[in-house]
């Protein structure tokens, strides 16, 4: 009797163990994760999402850590060769300060019974490795044997060494060494499903889905993200698995307004992730109203005459593709590089939010959500919820006109980003022109009826009022100063020089007028600058310069 009573409670602990064993690697379905996209090169924002009970309250069920917060750049390679880092040096000096960093960020994200997962670049290794064994030339490459070896035993020392990361995202479109002085990264043949992207999809996925059963969310971005043909050879290539899930942005190629919606979604044998940006580069960070949640899900107005059959919402992939959904992915905060840089994170807030909730029942209308954000989150009562959602909506309105066309006349989607204005090349017709003029106007017509209702509603504390006014005003001011860019780029492909002349008038008014803005509202972001031209192919304030001194 003693024995059957004692192989009971074995059995019972066994089970137990077995339970919690599993516990651990079931992973939250759908996922529903969010990322703070740190400036690369600068302090990290001072944010609340970095805090994972923020995000875990506004619905998030993981977080995804940065570039420069990966274990990637923490393991201690001692499993391969403790010369590589030697204790002591200053390389393995600063890898260990970057683990103790990790581990508290985790061990945050752990209290809160968060998902964690980094996102690493590959391939990247130390310099000394890679010093040490002559691969200069050839680490770039995964299919080299010492390559190969390298990143298995990078995987294993980052579970080991960081045993609460539930899975990794790997990017390999970029490689980022901003904050990474002791490390050297390379990707060979980026784009090519056979030489790069299928061997080390392959790998990684044994590394980390099968042995270990943790997850691989493996980006496109910038590899395999815009045609259709090496997507599905990656997908036909490599076999399925619970844990292998394909990461893809909501539009083709960078979060720009007038692009198609992503042909790939909905497409192949593998789970997809989708990422929204909430504070887009392109479109201000946040700086001024942005609504792009409600085009996110229910589908943008420039996306609403693709062809029939085409998917051109994530409503519309959920709602036919069901079983490739994985769940949302954002980026509450960042994205490109410097500013703006806002002091209220309400825009950003706003987008979060509602992905986050409605990724938790996709059978809820956008509309709903966005009526709980405006009463729960925002305090708004009767007639001013209505008159902020028609805001909202107005500010998706006024940034794709006033940025694009709805038909995407503007080939250069670049010309404007970060805290920065190029100059705006003409549309790709006669019959775009027109319409991109149309637009400007309509653009501007649009943001001041935003201003309007900005100031129409009754907000729920003076701070919230000076933000969304501010912000209103700073969409308006900075909209002019396109426009007025626009209009004098076509005058100029007329050669009409009196026309350069009224709008040179019309752009140092609206920068002057713009530049008051943190004078009048003590909350608004930091302003567009007109000498800044990071990636801006051609800045617009030096060819303005250049055409007053034409006669």
């Amino acid at each position: 009797m003693k024995i059957r009573f004692h192989l009971f409670i074995a059995l019972m602990l066994l089970v137990s163990f077995s339970n919690k064993l599993k516990a651990q690697h079931q992973y939250p379905s759908p996922l529903i994760l969010d990322m703070v996209h740190h400036n690369p090169g600068e302090a990290p924002y001072k944010t609340a999402y970095n805090d994972p009970a923020v995000i875990k309250e506004m619905g998030y069920n993981g977080k995804v850590y940065f570039l420069f917060e990966s274990p990637a750049l923490a393991i201690n390679w001692e499993s391969v060769d403790k010369d590589i880092l030697p204790k002591g040096s200053e390389d393995r000096k600063w890898v260990d300060a970057k683990a103790k960093q990790i581990k508290k960020m985790h061990a945050q994200c752990k209290a809160e019974d968060m998902a964690i997962y980094a996102m690493s670049d590959l391939v990247l290794f130390p310099k000394r490795l890679i010093k040490k064994y002559e691969i200069e030339d050839t680490f770039g490459d995964p299919n080299h044997p010492l390559t190969e070896k390298f990143v298995r035993a990078q995987i294993n020392e980052m579970f080991d060494q960081f045993p609460d990361l539930d899975g990794l995202v790997v990017r390999i479109g970029e490689t980022y060494l901003h904050d990474a002085p002791y490390h050297q990264g390379a990707i060979d043949d980026k784009s090519s499903p056979e030489k790069t992207i299928i061997p080390l999809m392959k790998m990684l996925k044994e590394e980390i889905c099968v042995k270990r059963d943790k997850q691989l969310i493996f980006r496109t971005w910038n590899a395999f993200d815009r045609n259709m043909s090496p997507y599905l050879e990656v997908s036909d290539a490599v076999q399925p698995h619970k844990n292998l899930i394909i990461s893809i942005k909501q539009c083709e190629g960078d979060f720009h307004r007038g692009r198609p919606f992503s042909k790939l979604i909905g497409q192949g044998r593998h789970p997809q992730i989708i990422e929204v940006q909430s504070a887009r580069e392109y479109e201000g960070k946040g700086a001024y109203p942005n609504y792009i949640a409600n085009g996110v899900i229910e589908g943008f107005e420039e996306h609403a005459k693709m062809p029939e059959g085409d998917i051109n919402s994530i409503r519309e992939f959920v709602e036919t593709t069901p079983d490739l959904y994985a769940g949302i992915w954002t980026w509450s905060r960042g994205g490109g590089w410097e500013g703006p840089y806002v002091k209220s994170e309400m825009w950003c807030d706003l987008n979060s939010w509602v992905m986050a909730q409605w990724a938790q029942n996709t059978e809820q209308s956008e509309a709903f959500i966005f009526k709980r954000y405006a009463t729960e989150r925002l305090n708004l009562k009767g007639d001013d919820v209505a008159k902020f959602r028609r805001l909202c909506l107005l500010s998706a309105e006024a940034v794709i006109r006033g940025r694009n066309t709805v038909q995407n006349d503007i080939s250069d989607v670049w010309w404007t980003r970060d805290q920065g204005i190029g100059w705006p090349a003409v549309a790709k017709d006669a019959v775009g022109q027109k319409r991109n003029l149309e637009q400007k106007d309509e653009s501007i017509a649009k943001w001041e009826e935003i201003v309007a209702l900005s100031k129409a509603i009754t907000w729920d504390n003076e701070a919230a009022k000076s933000h969304a006014i501010g912000s209103a005003e700073y969409g308006l001011r900075l909209y002019k100063i396109y426009r007025a860019l626009v209009y004098m780029s076509d005058a100029e492909a007329k050669g009409d020089v009196k026309e350069i002349k009224k709008w040179i008038t019309v752009y140092d008014e609206a920068w002057a007028d713009y530049n008051k803005l943190p004078e009048q509202y003590n909350r608004v972001a930091t302003l567009y600058t007109q000498d800044y031209d990071r990636h801006i192919a051609h800045n617009a304030n030096q060819k303005v310069n250049e055409l007053r001194t034409q006669k």
